[in-house]
């Protein structure tokens, strides 16, 4: 069954006003008021029961500390302003936060926040400490990724055909925890790093002949996209198959999907989709389909993240440490795009319906 990720309202004000009341008695006491955050660091990281979690160590940041207070206050404002945007009913973008809570402090000329970059983080951080989504704080990052099927959907009671929006598909809010699934006809879920080859398989019909969804992420997939992804996978039981680009970045991309990333481990269990296979492109594709005359040389920062994702616990399987090493032997690496190489729509007509009649997947 599908992670639960909807809260009542009063849940989440209760931790926010919890947090608040805990600086408050700190300070009433003549303590240095601090809030604790889990730490989210490779160090941190565990790799459990398919998935990517967070450890026990806690980082407490204070008040009183000249490195931490600045943070400590740009905490308990973002903390105050998702409170009353949960009381109000509203949601707002991280964009419109940022500008919404950023000015100069009275007396001095020190800013609230100077760039988005400072306030992002510290969102994750209220996650962490509080047990809670950032939709959950009436928060949403930008609309990333689409998606097309045999798919009926209601979304703020308007009711959606995933199969009748032309080219364009179905754009992926960043929050799909309200969608409800009215119809849905697919027999796996083909997810797409690219937005080309989302096009190419959507204009030759990919996903109506082979009953499928079809979902581009547009690089690295969002968070509204993973949880989409997981939501289809386990409540209506559908395989999910990635297709990226053959190098350590596209297959990390479909690491994330399938297991979590190490940035967002504290919420794994409501992102991953471990029961996610990758269907390609492979090192050994491009023996196997003859695309030789269409790779492209490694940069030493490919061969690099090659030899750090050999370490990784979630790639010890032996299929993938051998592409990983013959990546890094060949010094070669390939884009979905090559496979046009071979013709414009050899993708939809030889490629992939050869891989998913073979089962020729990686773990």
């Amino acid at each position: 069954m599908s992670i639960a990720t909807t809260l009542p309202k009063k849940e989440v004000v209760k931790r926010l006003e919890k947090l608040g009341r805990k600086v408050v008695d700190e300070i009433e006491k003549g303590e240095n008021p601090h809030i604790d955050i889990p730490v989210r660091s490779y160090a941190n990281i565990k790799f459990t029961e398919g998935k990517l979690q967070l450890g026990e160590k806690v980082a407490k940041r204070y008040f009183f500390h000249v490195a931490h207070a600045k943070k400590f206050m740009q905490t308990m404002l973002i903390a105050s302003f998702c409170k009353q945007l949960v009381e109000e009913g509203i949601h707002t973008s991280l964009r419109d936060m940022f500008y919404n809570l950023k000015r100069t402090l009275p007396n001095s000329k020190e800013n609230t926040f100077d760039e988005q970059k400072e306030s992002d983080p510290i969102v994750v951080d209220l996650e962490v400490a509080l047990d809670l989504l950032r939709e959950q704080l009436h928060l949403s990052a930008d609309v990333r990724g689409r998606v097309v099927g045999e798919v009926v959907i209601e979304d703020r009671g308007d009711v959606i055909d995933w199969s009748k929006l032309g080219s364009g598909g179905w754009a992926i809010p960043s929050n799909v925890e309200e969608i409800k699934f009215k119809e849905v006809n697919a027999s796996f879920i083909l997810v797409v790093e690219k937005n080309a080859a989302f096009e190419r398989l959507h204009e030759d019909k990919f996903w109506k002949k082979h009953n499928c969804i079809l979902l581009t992420t547009q690089g690295q997939a969002a968070r509204g996209a993973r949880r989409l992804i997981q939501r289809l996978a386990f409540e209506f039981d559908l395989p999910v198959y990635v297709f990226t680009d053959s190098d350590p970045y596209g297959w990390y991309i479909y690491s994330v999907i399938k297991y979590g990333s190490m940035n967002l481990a504290h919420i794994s269990d409501r992102l991953g989709t471990p029961s996610a296979r990758f269907i390609g492109l492979t090192i050994s594709d491009i023996d196997r389909f003859e695309l030789q005359n269409w790779t492209i040389k490694a940069k030493e920062v490919d061969i690099k993240r090659a030899k750090e994702m050999l370490k990784y616990e979630w790639f010890q399987h032996k299929k993938w440490q051998n592409e990983l090493k013959l990546m890094i032997k060949r010094g070669i690496k390939a884009e979905l795009e090559a496979l046009s190489g071979r013709g414009l729509r050899f993708v939809t007509e030889t490629y992939l319906p050869t891989k998913i009649e073979s089962r020729d997947f990686l773990p």
